[in-house]
């Protein structure tokens, strides 16, 4: 198999096991930063609770969830059961708990939709950048590959920004039980929104999502690459090889651009529920607004289930572009 056709079959294998085995993550991370704010009575008396009896008590992360003005804070046989998820673990229990184990896959195959096209030409592309292209513009070894994914990530980021939209809205806390989010029940909400504002709508929240996406792949593509000549100066090399400096790479860009992945996912969940505050429609003004009214701590709510996701997901992608492609060309 020549080299291109073996590094497009590399790249979509890697690009399907990373969509399907990194979804579960994605789901709780998205959860996560979305969950409304705690509610007015945090601990009500002994016993009691703070929505009206007949009301089941469920919590807010589950997709059977409450609106807010309904909080879910009760006292359940001595335990008290709040509305705010308390973590991972705590949210993938209550995930499981509320909405099954097919809850974890909330979107699957919205992402599978996205991430395998997107994740396939978004390798090509950098990788034709990084060999190709900008070689003949920058000696350096370690501004190439920075700038190659830069470039890639900008311009695969624009042109799939309505496809992200839907799948954060389809994986986001919904507002009312009777209404779950569904790809059929987005798809409508989205175009109702588009026959009022226009197709423009699409790409509202791009600028967030390129303040997330651009300065990782600058950061994790000049990360892998060093590490990569690292391991090879030691003679050392192949897939496994592929997987740690991606992995490595992936959790650093991961833990300095979390406040930005914070900030495209609550922008994107607000459009679509038409309730973005006037005081907070840019990314800059979101985000003052968001550490004045909740803290710092908010930038980075879901850090960890992303971060969980990011390391293995760059390490699995790379190490079959990388694994899989020589395979294929050497056969």
């Amino acid at each position: 198999m020549d080299a291109f056709h073996a590094k497009l079959v590399a790249a979509a294998t890697g690009s399907m096991a990373t969509s399907l085995s990194m979804t579960p993550f994605d789901v709780v991370k998205t959860r996560l930063q979305t969950q409304p704010k705690e509610p007015l009575f945090p601990r009500p008396p002994l016993n009691k609770c703070c929505q009206p009896s007949h009301i089941q008590c469920v919590r807010n992360i589950s997709s059977l969830a409450r609106p807010l003005e309904e909080v879910v804070c009760v006292y359940d046989h001595g335990i008290l059961r709040r509305e705010r998820v308390n973590g991972f673990l705590d949210a993938v229990r209550q995930i499981l708990r509320h909405e099954g184990i097919r809850g974890l896959w909330k979107g699957a195959g919205t992402s599978l939709l996205i991430g395998v096209p997107s994740s396939t030409v978004y390798m090509l592309t950098y990788d034709h950048l990084l060999r190709n292209v900008f070689p003949h513009f920058i000696s350096s070894p370690t501004f190439v590959p920075l700038v190659a994914g830069i470039t890639a990530r900008t311009a695969i980021t624009t042109a799939l920004s309505p496809l992200e939209l839907i799948r954060t809205n389809l994986q986001s806390t919904p507002k009312s039980p009777d209404q779950p989010h569904t790809l059929p029940s987005v798809l409508r909400s989205i175009g109702m929104i588009v026959r009022r504002q226009g197709v423009v709508f699409l790409w509202r929240g791009l600028g967030p999502t390129l303040w997330r996406d651009v300065p990782f792949s600058g950061i994790y593509w000049a990360g892998y690459e060093g590490w990569k000549r690292y391991f090879e100066s030691r003679g050392q090399g192949g897939a496994y090889v592929a997987f740690a400096c991606g992995a490595i790479s992936g959790t650093t860009a991961s833990l300095l651009t979390s406040p930005f992945d914070v900030l495209k996912t609550r922008r994107q969940a607000l459009l679509m529920a038409g309730t973005i505050p006037s005081q907070a429609r840019g990314t800059i003004s979101l985000c003052l607004r968001i550490i004045r009214t909740e803290g710092m701590a908010a930038l980075f709510a879901g850090v960890w289930p992303r971060t969980a996701k990011i390391a293995p997901a760059c390490g699995i992608m790379i190490a079959c572009f990388e694994g899989i492609g020589k395979l294929l060309v050497k056969n």
